[in-house]
């Protein structure tokens, strides 16, 4: 008797359909074969399905067994074909009727007793399973994050014989809640930062646009603890984003039942990451550090320690908003929409340049470790910003009037304008924040001024911007400009984008040091 069930391969973060089909035939007592390319883990099934069995008290049909994963030329990959491989076995075994399993889905990893253990792309799996009219049964603990799919039927049962005796009627298994949203972890606030007016500006530019910023200074200067700081003044996630975050974690494993959070996610890998480890990547293509960022913050710290060849791979992502993972058989695609911040020592003495403790290999030093950094990654950050040495007068004075609460409260607004923006003008959402925003869309938002644009000319024409660099300044421009509520970008917004750009013009054009959080700037 053949019988068929329903379930999912995952090709990056979509879920695509996989027909589990188990037929018994005469032949060998005890032969029981997977076709379909499964990897070893699903291979592996059979000895799980087996011994699930024998926990409920239920003996293997002596006969010949082929469980065939249809389409055959999709690779499968997980744990997660054990429950839907069981049930097929079950329908062709008479146990479950099989008509009672034609409007489900379903995934699952068996342990030896029976029970259903959680796996990981829940979630991805119910969207799936919602968009071909079907429901989804999936381990206990991974309940409530099917249940965030929204129209979907979810059964979510402890183990195996619960399945059984729901379908005969035995018992009911309830629909589980969608998991908890957790609260706002409530970071540390900005006003823990003692000097660094400069870098705070540039910090709250880059929430207030979703634009890349890199902190140069020496050690203790303060880079760590404002990049760490950068999540209290970023929005909530939006609940698209909210949706396609929590895909990607899903994926990885990293819901804990069911729980979400609208914080923004922060990742801030050790500069001994690999490759594979922040593009994502390995036997089973798992996403990265920038897929887990996807919506949220990437922070490098101490950059050139990072292999050339990891730094550049995030070239790519920065640019497109998604990483492809190459292989053999398959190219996995994964979003990595998110904001770099990063921090690095001028040197790697750490202090550089002349003064007090300079390095005494200036400026060979300072020069062959920010080679480190390649030129194209460079011009794709779009704020650079110097930090120098707190003083012991900066550390004796009383803590900053303000702090995230405030710098948060402009950022809201700079970001709703920017929203409101895309709306009047029917923008593609994804362009509604400046730092995404393309070259024809700068222009149709806000208009820039004349004595700006004459700046930005000479700027070009000095060789100090690329055509990337054009567009990212008029981007930056156009943040600064929605901080101050400008509607048009004026010349001395341009004239900051530019220094935090570290473009110059002549000693007269851009000199000036970025101001203070909070106040206007003059030129």
């Amino acid at each position: 008797m053949l019988a068929s069930v329903v379930t999912v391969a995952f090709d990056g973060v979509d879920a695509r359909r996989v027909d589990v089909q188990v037929q018994q035939l005469s032949g060998d007592q005890g032969f029981f074969n997977i076709v379909g390319l499964p990897d070893k883990a699903v291979a592996e099934s059979r000895e799980r399905v087996r011994g699930a069995f024998a926990g409920i008290g239920l003996a293997m049909p002596p006969k010949r067994i082929i469980a065939n994963l249809a389409p055959a030329d999709l690779p499968k990959e997980g744990s997660h074909f054990d429950l839907p491989i069981a049930l097929a076995l079950l329908a062709s075994m008479g146990v479950i009727a099989p008509d009672a399993l034609s409007d489900w889905a379903a995934l699952g990893e068996l342990g030896l007793d029976g029970r259903i253990a959680p796996v990981g792309g829940t979630l991805p799996a119910a969207v799936a399973a919602a968009a071909m009219g079907l429901g989804l049964i999936c381990p206990e603990a991974n309940g409530p994050e099917a249940a965030w799919a929204g129209e979907v039927s979810v059964l979510a049962p402890r183990s195996l014989i619960g399945v059984i005796n729901h379908f005969k009627g035995v018992q009911v298994l309830r629909a589980p809640e969608p998991g908890p949203v957790k609260a706002a972890a409530g970071g540390p606030d900005l006003r823990e930062v003692k000097g660094q007016e400069s870098a705070k500006r540039a910090l709250e530019v880059a929430a207030a646009g979703g634009h890349n910023l890199l902190f140069v200074g020496p050690p203790g200067s303060g880079k760590s603890m404002m990049a760490q700081r950068l999540p209290g003044l970023l929005p909530p996630l939006t609940p698209q984003e909210l949706l396609e975050t929590s895909m990607v974690w899903s994926v990885a494993g990293l819901i804990e039942r069911g729980g979400l959070t609208r914080d923004r996610p922060f990742r801030s890998p050790h500069h001994s990451a690999s490759m594979a480890a922040l593009t994502g990547g390995g036997h089973r293509a798992k996403p990265g550090e920038a897929s887990l960022a996807h919506n949220g913050v990437l922070f490098l710290d101490e950059l050139p320690e990072y292999s050339p060849q990891a730094l550049d791979s995030l070239r790519q992502p920065l640019e497109t908003g998604e990483i492809v993972v190459a292989r053999a058989n398959a190219h996995v695609r994964y979003p990595a929409r998110f904001q770099l911040i990063a921090a690095m020592n001028p040197c790697r003495c750490g202090v550089g340049g002349p003064g007090k403790g300079a390095c005494g290999k200036a400026p060979r030093c300072q020069r062959d470790y920010q080679n480190r950094i390649s030129g194209p990654l460079f011009d794709r950050i779009d704020l650079t910003v110097e930090t120098p040495p707190v003083t012991a007068a900066d550390m004796a004075l009383p803590p900053p009037a303000e702090g995230t609460a405030e710098a948060a409260a402009r950022v809201a607004v700079a970001r709703q304008a920017q929203a409101d923006r895309a709306r009047e003008h029917g923008l593609d959402p994804d362009q509604g924040i400046n730092a995404r925003a393309s070259g024809d869309t700068l222009d149709t938002i806000g208009a820039l001024d004349a004595p700006g644009r004459a700046l930005l000319m000479r700027a070009a024409e000095a060789g100090g911007l690329t055509a990337r660099g054009w567009t990212r300044t008029l981007r930056l421009a156009r943040t600064i400009a929605d901080l101050e509520g400008s509607t048009p970008v004026l010349r001395r917004h341009i004239a900051e984008a530019l220094v935090y750009r570290r473009t110059t013009v002549g000693p007269q054009e851009v000199g000036a040091a970025p101001v203070a959080a909070g106040t206007t700037p003059t030129w």
